[in-house]
């Protein structure tokens, strides 16, 4: 399309339209194509706002003024190319709520009349009790009034261990009770559930993000009285309309419209290639200047699922025999923490044995007969006297989750488990502070031990047993004290602090397809080395963007002198209007090409460095080599 504005302005093929097509017929299609444009342009105006787009209308408006309804007609056209280049890469709220709505259960088995009912879920009434079986979505928010289920409640809470439900225990609408069943006080139905709250925030927080000014509209609101000037002082002094005209039309050139979106679709096609998609221009200015970096943990900055990092042998037993009875005990365990024991077992290359009589405790382990032993595995609630053992406060203090296993009613060892850390972290973590964003916290709905054990592993503050609005409260007082907001999630828990941050960015291989939807830029590998990257492309992006300003401004000023002294036809002036339109592709152009991102040389096992690293790493327990997925 450059190409075609470009060659028709210097062969004289927009001329040749001029004198064959009548001004009445061009004057009709600027107008119905560009009136979308002027009327938004007319109100900002009303709201004293002066965008890029103003700067373009003036220059179709002295076009149109002395007949060159071609030049004013290819201004519009780009205009259009812009908004339609920003509408291609914005983001999809809507969809990310309804997306959202459609994972809330729909019915429920309500108890009524001494019989179970299932109903529309709308219909259930507060105070109500409602029945929960095995792998079902727990339909309200409630209390357990009877039963026992291992509930997964991440999406909710950010948890990432499964919690144990019993009675008294508070559940959620949308988590799952993975084993076992519950009966459940309703206490909040539909919109006034926690999960009904998240959808909520969603929709709140596009709804009420401060609106990002643009590099080329700030720039507009000082360049368009500077060229008004000049063309009152043009006319004022040498009467010659044709002139004052040349000077509107040189300086208001289409090259400042192309200028930002050139530029971003440079940026988003090469990050892009990446694995990182960016939904919007204004994200990549946005993200150029933030200075506070909020971060969920569980998916996030760990792998969000659990492993054994820890074997307390007791009984004279070795870790290899411990692990061996636990696994076998677990081998038929759906729990995320069985799981968790048998990749502990293989890992050490032990095959669990054939289990005997094995049998789920909902709520508190298994129990099985190995080798001719009866074995248990679950909570310290098996085994009380457990808690006042040295090794197993210890663990407690490191916010760990503890299992306790017996033989025959004895103890004979503890398992530590946590949700392990991503390797690649700390050093991402240390770059981004180097990027400018000084400011990084932790924000998670787990435990206070377990929060604060991980956050002073990475050397940052943290808030802990957070519900997702609280969350967006969080990124609420660091707008409201100045700060650009990057927040980074994957979660259900975390759609609204993404879409409320100034920029939020889903972790999206792990993550969500809500968090995605809610997000306004995605990595779609599990590489937390892309965040730096994003930065990095973004800080680029801005640099690209004020150096297409720049060099239009000036091309611009040089052709407004020349126009202001008459010595620029009208013609011309149209002409020149396309070298810029060159500079600002060969600028936006370098933006194709990103450096690779930087990587933390990892020392060779057996290396001096290598042995100076470990002493210099903080101790996180005994740490199993357990291979990702």
């Amino acid at each position: 399309m450059l190409l075609v504005v470009v060659v028709g302005e210097w062969l004289g093929l927009f001329e040749q339209l001029t004198d064959k097509v009548p001004y009445a017929v061009g004057l009709v299609l600027v107008l119905a194509g560009g009136f979308p444009i002027f009327r938004n342009v007319a109100r900002a105006a009303w709201r004293r706002k002066v965008t890029s787009h103003t700067l373009m209308t003036v220059g179709v408006t002295a076009a149109l003024a002395v007949g060159e309804w071609p030049v004013a007609a290819v201004v519009v056209l780009f205009m259009h190319t812009a908004n339609y280049a920003e509408r291609f890469t914005s983001e999809r709220a809507r969809k990310a709520v309804r997306e959202l709505a459609a994972l809330a259960p729909t019915t429920a088995r309500v108890e009524r009349d001494g019989a179970e009912t299932e109903i529309p879920v709308e219909q259930v009434r507060i105070g109500e009790t409602v029945n929960v079986r095995p792998g079902e979505q727990i339909p309200v928010d409630g209390t357990v009034l009877a039963g026992a289920a291992t509930v997964d409640q991440a999406a909710i809470t950010g948890e990432s261990m499964p919690v144990e439900a019993g009675p008294s225990t508070r559940v959620y609408a949308a988590s799952f009770a993975r084993l076992g069943s519950l009966r459940v006080a309703v206490t909040g139905v539909g919109a006034d559930t926690t999960f009904g709250r998240v959808i909520a925030l969603v929709e709140q927080a596009e709804t009420h993000r401060a609106p990002v000014q643009r590099i080329a509209d700030r720039f507009s609101a000082w360049y368009l009285p500077v060229v008004l000037a000049v063309a009152v002082l043009t006319f004022t002094l040498s009467g010659n309309v044709l002139a004052t005209a040349a000077v509107l039309v040189v300086a208001c050139s289409c090259s400042f419209a192309m200028a930002t979106p050139v530029a971003v679709l440079a940026s988003v096609g090469a990050a892009a290639q990446q694995g990182v998609l960016i939904k919007g221009g204004r994200y990549l200015e946005t993200l150029a200047t933030a200075d506070v970096l909020l971060i969920d943990k569980t998916g996030t900055v760990t792998l969000g699922r659990p492993q054994i990092t820890n074997v307390l042998a007791l009984d004279g037993r070795s870790e290899d025999e411990l692990l061996h009875l636990a696994a076998s005990a677990e081998r038929y365990s759906e729990h995320p923490l069985a799981q968790a024991v048998r990749a502990a077992a293989t890992a050490r290359g032990l095959a669990p044995g054939e289990p005997e009589d094995f049998e789920a405790l909902p709520g508190r382990g298994v129990r099985a007969r190995v080798d001719g032993t009866r074995i248990a595995v679950g909570g310290l609630a098996l085994v009380p006297d457990a808690a006042t053992h040295p090794g197993v406060r210890e663990l407690t203090a490191q916010g760990k989750t503890l299992l306790a296993v017996t033989a025959d009613e004895h103890l004979v060892g503890v398992l530590g488990a946590a949700d392990t850390l991503r390797p690649e972290i700390p050093a991402a973590l240390a770059e981004l502070k180097a990027l400018g964003l000084a400011r990084v916290e932790l924000l998670t709905g787990d435990h206070q031990a377990t929060a604060a054990a991980l956050a002073d592993e990475l050397g940052i503050p943290y808030r802990a047993d957070l519900l997702p609005e609280d969350k967006i409260t969080a990124v609420r007082e660091y707008q409201a004290a100045g700060h650009k907001v990057v927040m980074v999630g994957d979660g259900v828990n975390d759609a609204p602090a993404l879409a409320q941050a100034d920029v939020g960015i889903a972790m999206g291989a792990a993550g969500s397809d809500i968090a995605i939807e809610a997000a306004h830029i995605a990595v779609m590998r599990e590489d937390w080395t892309l965040v730096p990257q994003a930065v990095r492309i973004a800080r680029r992006t801005a640099r690209a963007i004020r150096i297409n300003i720049g060099f239009t401004a000036g091309y611009n000023a040089l052709g407004l002198s020349a126009a202001a002294f008459g010595i620029l036809p009208m013609m011309l002036a149209a002409a020149a209007q396309s070298l810029p339109d060159l500079g600002i592709l060969a600028n936006s152009a370098r933006l194709l090409r990103h450096p690779a991102p930087a990587r933390i040389p990892v020392p060779a096992a057996g290396t001096k460095e290598a042995a100076d690293a470990d002493q210099a790493a903080p101790t996180r327990g005994t740490a199993l080599p357990l291979p990702r997925p």
